[in-house]
């Protein structure tokens, strides 16, 4: 006769209890962009398709996600230069500070979002900055260059030195060994930096709110429009960015996994 255990059991069903608890608000969110509601999108009115045919009907969902994405590829493009360079000279040169240099990029990995906005917010307000797209994007290019630094740094400590030495001894200039051997064996670091920076500019809410001004961006309008509900074309874009994250994912899983097949063939 099998014994009952629980602990066979109880991982399982809470790996399942939880998954259910974050896809639950997706599935909302999904489900919700096809609804025809005309002023509130809190309750179901009926199925429609024009917010997906129609989804810029009210500009100002289309404006705040465009301002989003001109922040985040801004942002991201200033983080990850300076990240990839900070990480670069952390991990290759010797300099005073460099311990504590190190130390202080985690300060705003692990400081409260709330704080780190709160104090950009007074910096601005100090220096006579007017807040505004340009105080967002510095804000974020702060937040994100942490990360983007932790990344590369991660990826310039795997990589081997005989690699660039057997450039230079191939009569390669600085300039050379780094395009043709360090850049490219970098860039899947920097990729990955880059597309988390984006990420979490996108999806950045509480530092954005402390330093916009009068510029909106998406979970900016999202927040202020959930007090009326939020536009069911709010809910298509949602929606898309989540179906072409996992359309993104999929691709790049299936592209390294023909890859690998390839190389084990030719081994």
């Amino acid at each position: 006769m099998t014994r009952f255990s629980l602990g066979k059991w109880l991982l399982p069903l809470y790996s399942a209890l939880a998954l259910i608890f974050l896809l639950v608000p997706i599935v909302y969110t999904f489900v919700f962009s096809f609804n025809a509601s005309v002023k509130s999108n809190i309750v179901w009115v009926g199925f429609t398709w024009d917010n997906w045919l129609n989804v810029c009907a009210d500009a100002s969902v289309c404006g705040a996600f465009g301002t989003s994405i001109l922040v985040g590829v801004t942002a991201t493009v200033a983080a990850t230069a300076l990240g990839t360079l900070m990480a670069l000279a952390l991990s290759r040169y010797k300099f005073r500070a460099r311990s504590a240099v190190s130390l202080l990029l985690f300060l705003p990995m692990a400081t409260p979002e709330i704080v780190l906005g709160a104090g950009l917010a007074a910096q601005f307000l100090s220096a006579g900055v007017p807040k505004g797209f340009l105080t967002i994007v510095i804000a974020h290019t702060l937040f994100c260059l942490s990360f983007v630094v932790v990344t590369v740094k991660a990826r310039v400590a795997s990589l081997d030195p005989a690699l660039e030495e057997a450039g230079r001894d191939l009569y390669g200039s600085s300039a050379q060994v780094f395009w043709r051997i360090t850049f490219p064996l970098l860039l899947p670091g920097i990729t990955a930096a880059a597309l988390l920076s984006f990420a979490l500019s996108f999806d950045d809410f509480i530092i954005t709110r402390f330093n916009n001004g009068a510029v909106t961006t998406f979970p900016v309008y999202v927040y202020t429009a959930a007090a009326r509900g939020v536009p069911a074309e709010a809910n298509v874009i949602a929606s898309a960015v989540f179906l072409l994250a996992i359309i993104l994912v999929v691709v790049s899983q299936t592209t390294q996994a023909a890859r690998r097949k390839r190389l084990a063939k030719l081994s």
